[in-house]
């Protein structure tokens, strides 16, 4: 009912009408009241004689949203879950003078619910990942100059987004089942009605392959890379792929010299594929600019501006588009302790270990939604999510009508199958390159590929080890 009811107004909704469907969803199914607002968990503590989590908060002991620093309260519960989110902890890198700044700093990831007025300023972005991607062109329309301080180019693909067809959201109302079971079938490695093509993309010929770019680009979004089937998986086919983007890029760019300095070098998909709407166009107006780090790499934010090794670029507001401590960050910000006190931080002190991405051993009765060694940041999230979430749900009902208090992995299952996500890693080229997939973002975090490429592979596991009786996990 709830799909038939929702109209969503287009291709890719933004922000305030992706918030007011939730909070329709929150109101039509009563959920307000099992949610504290203003709340924030500092801590979670297992205790080995009650076999319950202790939970602190820091917030209104009522969650009124009226959290108020300082005010710490605690909550018991015999299950916690994670639902922290992949990609929720903003990162701001370490820069000399980064607080010294006179203006305005804003964070891509922590704007301000009341919107920023950039119109007339001077702006600077720092960062060109996916967050600058979708920030620059906006920032551009209201900006009087904007200086974007580029270290590494992104690939992006264009969005096309437009208003929905009238006629084809009839169409998926009519047989929504259908669509979503093709979904939850798991027929895809990204979860998602991607349209894989199953020919190599140096089994066909110069002329069949730019055509299908050429339509896979005309399409917009995700789907560029279901082009050829082994896109993420071999370099001389990939480069095709990234030779055509690299193109386009100079086909939209006027500037020779900017559009080189936006193309990028890595294989096309290793970083998040970025989806944009005038992103390189933006490089053609006259009041943006670029500056190429690798070039002119920053020395210090000063009061007036950023100062690379070319001069001060004066500024009256600073943005960081910087991204995010993924996947493990929100947890790492959490005092996560198990068995015997240990902390998470210490058990992921090489790296993030977990069983099935769900469980981490020695820490009973806690469990991660989308957590490292699950493929969650590489599929659909919604598709992940609800696989994630029914599954606790039945393991909550399992134990319950065996009596069972508690569940967690052992430490060898979760030693193997950490082997396995490494190893199916290995055979794409994800780990190829430098990215937030491998924590290469983040200053000193362990180099350790955490999504596991492969929904169907994933699920097809997952269902194994319930059908023999959760193999790997211990129930006591």
């Amino acid at each position: 009912d709830l799909q038939q009811e929702w109209e969503w107004t287009e291709r890719y909704a933004t922000q305030p009408e992706i918030l007011r469907y939730l909070e329709h969803v929150a109101d039509r199914f009563d959920l307000r009241r099992d949610i504290r607002f203003g709340t924030r968990v500092t801590g979670a503590a297992w205790d080995e004689e009650t076999r319950r989590w202790t939970v602190t908060l820091d917030g209104h002991p009522d969650g009124d949203g009226e959290g108020r620093a300082g005010t710490p309260t605690t909550r018991t519960a015999r299950f916690v879950v994670m639902a922290t989110g992949c990609l929720s902890s903003a990162m701001t890198p370490d820069i000399p003078g980064a607080d010294s700044f006179a203006g305005p700093t804003l964070h891509t990831g922590r704007w301000p619910h009341e919107g920023v007025d950039l119109t007339g300023r001077r702006v600077g972005v720092i960062g060109t990942g996916s967050s600058a991607i979708q920030a620059v062109p906006i920032i551009a329309e209201q900006a009087a100059e904007l200086t974007v301080f580029q270290r590494t180019p992104n690939y992006a693909v264009p969005a096309h987004n437009a208003p929905l067809d009238p006629a084809v959201v009839a169409e998926v109302k009519a047989d929504y089942d259908s669509f979503r079971e093709a979904n939850r079938q798991r027929s895809t490695a990204f979860g998602a009605r991607i349209g894989f093509n199953d020919v190599s993309a140096l089994s066909v010929d110069d002329d069949e392959r730019l055509a299908e770019y050429e339509r896979r680009w005309e399409h917009g979004g995700l789907p560029f890379l279901g082009a050829y089937n082994d896109l993420l998986l071999d370099r001389k086919a990939n480069e095709t792929a990234a030779d055509f983007v690299r193109g386009k890029i100079h086909e939209i760019v006027d500037d020779p010299d900017v559009a080189a300095r936006l193309s990028p070098d890595q294989v096309i998909g290793c970083k998040r594929l970025c989806v944009d709407t005038g992103y390189y166009a933006t490089f053609n107006r006259p009041n943006v600019s670029l500056v190429d780090l690798r070039d002119t790499p920053i020395e210090a934010v000063e009061a007036t501006g950023v100062r690379t090794t070319d001069g001060l670029h004066e500024l009256d507001v600073l943005v960081f588009a910087t991204g995010f401590d993924a996947m493990t960050g929100a947890l790492d910000r959490i005092d996560i302790r198990g068995r015997g006190g240990r902390p998470l931080r210490e058990a992921w002190a090489e790296g993030p270990k977990t069983y099935l991405g769900l469980m981490v051993a020695g820490f009973p009765n806690l469990f991660t939604i989308t957590g490292p060694g699950s493929p969650s940041v590489l599929t659909n999230m919604v598709v992940s999510i609800e696989h994630h979430v029914e599954w606790i749900a039945d393991v909550i009902a399992r134990l319950d009508a065996d009596g069972t208090p508690t569940i967690e992995p052992e430490p060898d299952a979760q030693e193997q199958w950490v082997g396995f996500v490494n190893s199916v890693a290995d055979l794409t080229l994800f780990p190829s390159c430098n990215s937030w997939y491998l924590g290469a973002n983040v200053p000193g975090k362990p180099r350790v590929f955490m999504p596991l490429p492969g929904f169907p592979i994933y699920t097809a596991l997952v269902d194994e080890v319930v059908a023999a009786d959760y193999r790997g996990f211990v129930r006591a």
